[in-house]
């Protein structure tokens, strides 16, 4: 991908500017070009892997999804391409918007990208592509989601088509209907769970507030996007310390072959004026996110993206995924919506939240603890509170990070109890300055209540297994790191220098270990940075690190009386 030279001056972090942004689109739009079929209504990207919907729908997906990268780009010599596409593709080449099928994904993408580029294609088509496009779009007015962040895709196609005049009633009644439904999802300080149960991820960023957001925005509905701005900006100021100083997003949750879509609602908070972030830092994470995955090879010598992260990775396939897939990376080129002149493409890129300073943040909603050290860059997450097995390991295991990826064979961040890593039913405790606690259940009778303090890179885990039978064997395992980072996992309590145990003859047995993941070539030993003492009889561990700070904690019985309702953390 040819690319202008960096710009040190204006982006000292990162070297981009505006110009390295259009560049990097134009590139990956000329890229899948000759993928088009003969009509250009669908793009058939190379590939063995085809998605769970069939090859026909993965190429409407190749369309779609490049086609909403061409309207963030407003190139017209691009979109007239899209043009010829929209006269036979509508007309029967793509398949129908049916309940919960792929097809309505689609069809927000395209409806999204014809209303921000309306003047530039819709209202140069003719009559007739326009109605049958109307018509096939109409679809999923009435199409079931599935009850996720689907339930904005009615609400994206219904803004167009009102804005158009076609089904107007129709189309309000799924706009109100799907941003009612989401509703219930919101559970405060700018976070939502992707349907029932807690699933936290980027889908919060690249879809719920997304799509929320843009419909406000572009309906002009003053008050409806006062409220989803504010909520955005909230967000924001968690969502800007999941970047690592190299750029790399948190590697964790489902989808992450959608790569710098995280960068979507960074601008979306700029575009719309709501936002905790200065222009500076905006385009500083923006940008790093876009660069990280440049430089580490994610697009291919054809100048495609293919269903990887840095380059291609089964692993991180889903069922859904076609070789299309990963152009949902296109929303992060929103940024390309605000005009050159505008001060996030003119200010001088800041510091982010990693390069300032060391941190431990709690963010309660979805009950995470974000660790970031500035001195090698890297974000680390505790996660003690998103679940969902569909996509394990990316979402049950202790902790992520930037640098890092879950281990599928060697079960990291894990408690394994019997030989069972699961870590199901995850029910958060709490969490407060440098602190968070949870219990999960590996399998009925047995739970695992967990606690992590953290500062600096250093994180003490404490783990009460309960529920076992006497002698069951215990491994706890720590960061799996890759080349260049050093990974610690010592033994405090209950564990052997191999990390393994067996819980005793009580009711609940406690273990305890140092961990640490650094990018430091000589850090300081660990036990010079913190001390731990554990009280066995009262299950109290108390911390107090190098700073003199000092806390101490105590495994209780969940309901005050008896640890037959489970056992829970408190804070003495």
């Amino acid at each position: 991908m040819e690319l202008p030279a960096d710009d040190r001056e204006s982006s000292p972090y990162t070297g981009y500017t505006r110009a390295h942004w259009e560049a990097a689109a134009d590139g990956l739009l000329a890229a899948v070009e000759p993928y088009a079929t003969p009509d250009r209504a669908l793009y058939h990207l190379p590939g063995d892997h085809v998605s769970h919907s069939g090859h026909l729908s993965d190429g409407l997906e190749g369309y779609a999804r490049t086609l909403l990268l061409a309207a963030f780009r407003r190139d017209e010599t691009a979109l007239g391409r899209y043009a010829d596409g929209l006269a036979a593709g509508p007309g029967g080449v793509w398949p129908r918007i049916e309940d919960r099928s792929q097809p309505l994904v689609e069809a927000a993408s395209v409806a999204l990208a014809l209303r921000l580029t309306r003047p530039l294609l819709w209202d140069r088509l003719d009559d007739c592509v326009r109605q049958r496009t109307a018509d096939w779009l109409a679809d999923a007015l009435t199409a079931e989601p599935w009850p996720c962040n689907w339930e904005l895709f009615p609400v994206t196609v219904g803004g167009f088509l009102a804005e158009i005049g076609h089904r107007p009633e129709a189309a309000r009644k799924a706009m109100d209907r799907g941003l009612e439904r989401i509703e219930g999802w919101y559970l405060g300080d700018g976070w939502y769970t992707d349907g029932d149960g807690r699933k936290f991820d980027y889908y919060n960023g690249w879809a719920m507030h997304l799509y929320t957001v843009v419909h406000a925005w572009l309906a002009d509905d003053r008050e409806l996007l006062s409220a989803y701005g504010r909520r955005l900006s909230r967000h924001l100021a968690d969502y800007a310390r999941l970047f690592g100083g190299d750029g790399a997003p948190l590697h964790q949750g489902r989808s992450l072959t959608y790569r710098f879509a995280t960068a979507a609602p960074l601008w979306l908070g700029a575009l719309i004026g709501q936002t905790p972030l200065t222009p500076g830092e905006t385009r500083r994470l923006a940008s790093g996110a876009l660069r990280y995955f440049l430089d580490g090879g994610a697009v291919d010598e054809r100048g495609l993206l293919p269903l990887g992260w840095l380059g291609s990775d089964e692993s991180l396939v889903q069922n859904y995924s076609g070789p299309a897939s990963p152009y949902w990376a296109g929303k992060g080129f929103l940024g390309l919506l605000l005009p050159p002149e505008h001060e996030v493409w003119t200010a001088t890129e800041e510091p982010g939240p990693v390069d300032r300073a060391d941190e431990v943040r709690s963010v309660p909603a979805p009950n995470w603890l974000i660790q970031s050290t500035r001195s090698d860059g890297l974000v680390r997450l505790h996660n003690h509170g998103s679940e969902d097995v569909r996509y394990d390991p990316y979402y049950t295991r202790l902790a992520y990070s930037t640098a890092t990826t879950p281990d599928q064979v060697s079960y990291d961040n894990s408690v394994i109890v019997g030989g069972d890593a699961s870590r199901t039913k995850i029910e958060p405790i709490d969490t407060g300055a440098g602190w968070i606690a949870s219990r999960h259940t590996v399998r009925d009778g047995v739970t695992v209540t967990s606690l992590v303090l953290a500062d600096g890179a250093v994180e003490v885990r404490a783990h009460l297994v309960a529920g076992a039978e006497p002698g069951t064997p215990v491994r706890i395992t720590g960061w799996s790191a890759p080349d260049g980072l050093r990974a610690e996992l010592l033994p405090v309590r209950g564990l052997s220098e191999d990390l393994t145990g067996e819980t005793g003859a009580g009711e609940a047995t406690l273990f305890v270990a140092l961990a640490r993941l650094t990018g430091e070539p000589d850090p300081w030993p660990l036990a010079d940075l913190v001390s731990v003492r554990v009280r066995e009889e009262e299950r109290e561990v108390r911390v107090r690190w190098a700073s003199g700070a000092e806390g101490v904690f105590a495994f209780t019985p969940a309901d005050g009386r008896s640890a037959g309702s489970g056992w829970s953390v408190t804070r003495l």
